[in-house]
């Protein structure tokens, strides 16, 4: 490794984007590494910039920390994701956000209805959710994750 392959801390906020204190986080996180000199300043890899916009961007799309540690820590010998890694993180994140998208339009089709809280509180819940059918489901708002009225309908 050559001198010039490593960057001070200060150099790689500046060509991330992210704050010093940001990349220290990181580190304790394990999701970068730093290299210390003789007098205990940190010096990163060139390749930990596109390590850091690949925390950037996998935050934006969705994965936690915790996450985007896992995923890193699967890569081989701690190195940078590569587009292969990231078609298969994407393709793993896909089903994710389906999931959402069909938790979002149940709740955009129930905005204007009950969404089968069982509360009993509304005049329209006698129609949605007579006798609190809802409840036999289990607790919280079973029409929006997921539960339709039609088949609560049919326990009862």
């Amino acid at each position: 490794m050559h001198r010039t392959d490593l960057i001070a801390i200060g150099e790689l906020a500046a060509r991330t984007g992210v704050a010093v204190s940001a990349i220290r986080f990181y580190e304790t996180r394990g999701l970068v590494e730093a290299l210390r000199t003789g007098g205990g300043q940190r010096r990163f890899l060139r390749a930990d910039i596109r390590r850091v916009s690949f925390i950037l961007i996998a935050q934006q799309m969705g994965l936690s920390l915790e996450e985007i540690a896992g995923e890193l820590a699967r890569l081989p010998a701690g190195r940078t994701p590569n587009g292969a890694d990231w078609t298969r993180i994407s393709t793993g994140l896909r089903a994710r956000i389906d999931a959402q998208l069909a938790a979002l339009t149940r709740t955009r089709e129930l905005l204007d209805q009950c969404i089968g809280c069982g509360c009993l509180s509304l005049k329209k819940c006698g129609l949605y959710n007579r006798e609190d059918k809802a409840a036999q489901r289990g607790a919280g708002p079973r029409y929006l994750i997921g539960d339709r009225a039609g088949e609560i309908a049919e326990i009862g």
